[in-house]
């Protein structure tokens, strides 16, 4: 990953980020029009990846593409902290504080940050969700690990519930509760069986060498809490990708 990839990654997300690329520099993209995913590897050099990439995420999951195997159980270990959440222009997003983790094959990544999309960017046998939660990852070495949690409509979610009542009234500035505290680990359902495969950022600079673990079973949010969150962002989700020969592994 370039440092440019990195510095955007860790800087204002993955999978989601602000409006802006780089800090002082303006690089505006959105999810349709002149800005929209088509054009993404248009609007600047360090985007090209967009376009030309062989490893783009989000991508389709199909079963006749998705190969059994005994793959290690995801070790969550995720831990109660302050909130900070911040709208950054393109999805509400949850900096984390260090502690929280999540271990495979013997590799601890700490998590960074957890953000939004609707509909839910990967799909399922053709099958969009009408969320998904992203929760993002990084290792000692800088590689970047992406936990995706479906959100089904059901019954309301209390983690959403603090979110949505504890939205920013500005864009791009991070609002710090300290009184208010939030656990990631209530994102997670009871099943953690995943699909898992070599992706990239689903946003500009689409930088690739990310690895994706898409848990199969969704979690619940009421329509009252996905409409709210569609007054802010009604579609923020990048089409799916080509997925150009790459294995996908699913737990057995």
């Amino acid at each position: 990953m370039t440092v440019i990839a990195f510095r955007f990654a860790l800087g204002v997300a993955l999978g989601c980020v602000g409006s802006h690329a780089f800090a002082g520099d303006e690089a505006h993209w959105s999810y349709a029009g002149a800005e929209g995913p088509e054009k993404w590897g248009e609007i600047r050099p360090e985007f090209a990846t967009c376009k030309l990439g062989r490893e783009q995420s989000p991508i389709d999951i199909r079963d006749q593409d998705a190969q059994k195997a005994n793959l290690d159980a995801i070790k969550f270990d995720y831990k109660p902290v302050p909130l900070k959440i911040v709208d950054n222009g393109h999805t509400i997003q949850v900096n984390y504080a260090p502690g929280s983790s999540i271990t495979v094959n013997g590799v601890r990544y700490e998590l960074q940050q957890f953000h939004f999309h609707k509909p839910s960017e990967e799909k399922i046998n053709g099958k969009a969700y009408p969320m998904v939660a992203h929760l993002v990852h990084r290792n000692k070495q800088g590689k970047l690990a992406v936990v995706a949690v479906f959100m089904d409509s059901g019954k309301g979610h209390p983690t959403l519930k603090t979110l949505w009542t504890n939205l920013p009234k500005e864009k791009e500035k991070e609002v710090a509760l300290e009184n208010v505290s939030i656990d990631a680990a209530t994102l997670l359902p009871g099943d953690r069986s995943y699909y898992t495969f070599n992706g990239s950022l689903t946003t500009p600079p689409c930088s690739e060498g990310v690895s994706w673990f898409v848990l199969k079973q969704p979690v619940q949010a009421s329509k009252e809490e996905i409409e709210a969150f569609a007054k802010l962002y009604s579609m923020n989700a990048r089409p799916v990708q080509p997925l150009n020969g790459r294995a996908i592994r699913t737990s057995n």
